[in-house]
């Protein structure tokens, strides 16, 4: 996996001061794109270990509300099982950091067992994240007024009560 761009004390991808993480990699190629330069699995520098202690350095401190992964896609299968590690140890050394994800592809039709993003670590990603946006960017559906999101189309789902209930359940954040 290779990581776009690490933004440190960010308030646009999520509520509260966060780390977000832009990885790199998308096969979904939206027409409008914010950041088309991260379709390249090999834009960035690569992940490595080094990193991944900046991170979660970073993020120990007393002002982060959680972290971000966002992209690119972070659903690729490639980048699906560099990911899941590094949520396991945001979850065992900072637990009472929340984790946001977004992703170009759709929870309930991509993310699940069949699904064309679904592989062995899916779930376990999934259960460690308190809030995902899903769905393609549609550039005619585009409403800079939404917040967190770019197009109609796109949700912002409560991921503790969707896996607890088996439905998805929006945010009051949708609103």
């Amino acid at each position: 996996m290779h990581i776009g761009e690490i933004i440190t004390a960010d308030c646009a991808n999520g509520t509260g001061i966060r780390v977000s993480v832009f990885v790199s990699g998308c096969t979904n190629h939206c027409k409008g794109c914010f950041q088309p330069q991260t379709w390249d699995f090999e834009y960035g520098q690569p992940y490595t270990p080094e990193i991944e202690d900046f991170i979660l350095e970073e993020l120990s401190k007393s002002y982060y509300d959680g972290i971000t992964i966002l992209g690119g896609e972070p659903f690729e299968p490639s980048n699906q099982r560099v990911i899941v590690k590094l949520l396991r140890r945001v979850k065992k050394e900072l637990p009472e950091r929340d984790i946001w994800m977004f992703t170009g592809f759709t929870y309930d039709k991509d993310l699940i067992p069949g699904g064309c993003r679904y592989i062995g670590c899916t779930d376990e990603i999934l259960d460690m994240a308190d809030i995902l946006v899903d769905g393609r960017f549609i550039l005619e559906q585009r409403n800079i007024m939404l917040k967190f999101r770019g197009s109609e189309n796109q949700r912002i789902i409560d991921m503790k009560q969707t896996r607890k209930t088996g439905k998805v359940v929006l945010s009051p954040l949708n609103e």
